[in-house]
């Protein structure tokens, strides 16, 4: 098994089929210390059945409507690769909301010691309220979260999910449904930038379910001189056959 995937308990996988889910409890089933090693070592970690099937299931029945999104994005015309994703408008879906609120206090400890490794004079607060309140302030007030769908030749452009001035450098992205069940191919693909080399890619193959935890920008990485920061992007390598759809959990506003 992957070093970045965590064991849970087989409690744990019985009670990931209730249809209702409580965000806060099911953090708990997770080692939190062995994710901020992962995350420092790699810029990214997974939770793996961390959304149950029905959860997964009821984000895709929102996908046909118009009522709960913002603004929807073909990403041909933009040249971001090919398929559609839409930001959901507030008040997000319930989970949705969740996941913002209680993972949020989970990584902003790993994000405040990355901007001190990296001389960044940025703390980020302690509650999701309250980064949501320094992008107000900044006129970032429309809602990240988003939904894609990508179909076969489906991919998504490597790139950054920035916003604005205010960005928190971690972001979570789910699967929704069952690689080379409903889809083959769409690979999650994380790049990083080597000093004086070419960039490094990861590619990773999450489940429906499972929790990607990766870095919005960038990551501390050691050198000779002390820290720097090594630029990562993400993207989805092409869809060969069948439909694949997720969400992403981006946890700062964007400009309005």
């Amino acid at each position: 098994m992957h070093d970045s995937y965590f064991v849970v308990s087989s409690n744990y996988l019985s009670r990931a089929q209730n249809k209702k889910m409580n965000v806060k409890e099911r953090l708990k089933e997770y080692d939190w210390d062995h994710l901020a090693q992962t995350m420092h070592k790699n810029g990214y970690a997974v939770l793996p059945g961390f959304l149950p099937h029905e959860q997964c299931e009821l984000l895709k029945t929102l996908y046909p409507r118009n009522d709960v999104y913002r603004k929807t994005v073909s990403m041909e015309r933009y040249r971001f690769g090919l398929g559609e994703y839409k930001y959901f408008d507030y008040p997000l879906p319930d989970v949705i909301q969740s996941i913002r609120e209680h993972v949020y206090p989970q990584l902003a400890p790993i994000a405040n010691l990355w901007m001190k490794a990296l001389k960044i004079n940025r703390v980020f607060p302690e509650t999701h309220p309250a980064l949501l309140q320094q992008c107000a302030i900044h006129n970032q007030v429309k809602p990240t979260p988003l939904i894609l769908k990508y179909g076969k030749g489906g991919f998504n452009t490597l790139h950054q999910d920035l916003y604005g001035e205010i960005y928190f450098p971690m972001q979570v992205l789910f699967v929704l449904n069952q690689p080379e069940a409903d889809f083959t191919g769409g690979e999650f693909v994380i790049t990083k930038q080597i000093p004086r080399a070419q960039s490094r890619a990861t590619v990773l193959t999450p489940q429906k379910g499972d929790m990607v935890v990766f870095t919005t920008h960038f990551k501390p990485e050691k050198g000779a001189r002390g820290y720097y920061r090594s630029i990562m992007k993400h993207g989805v390598s092409e869809v060969t056959s069948g439909e694949r759809y997720a969400a992403g959990v981006i946890f700062h506003d964007a400009v309005s």
